[in-house]
């Protein structure tokens, strides 16, 4: 005889629908952190971009302490816009 445990179907199944209800519901308390987080995100990236446009703007004269010039205002411009996209996509999924 081998040492194998053999496991009714029905308990198998039982397991499946307990791990599902625990995955669903942690899903739920999820939800309320990506609304959050995509807010968070949306707002910081809407700064940001207002941030590179002022700067852009403002012809080599200083932004917040900051001297940014026409090319330089281009990678907070980037980095605003995936943080804007990401917030918007992270609300709206949630």
């Amino acid at each position: 005889m081998s040492n194998r445990v053999l496991v009714p179907p029905f308990l198998i199944v039982h397991n499946i629908v307990f791990i599902s209800h625990s995955y669903f519901f942690m899903d739920n308390n999820n939800t309320n952190f990506r609304r959050f987080f995509g807010a968070a995100l949306t707002i910081l990236g809407v700064v940001v971009v207002l941030f590179a446009l002022v700067a852009f703007l403002s012809e080599g004269k200083a932004v917040l302490g900051l001297h940014v010039s026409k090319a330089e205002s281009a990678a907070p411009f980037i980095v605003g816009m995936i943080f804007l996209v990401t917030g918007v996509n992270l609300v709206r999924e949630s």
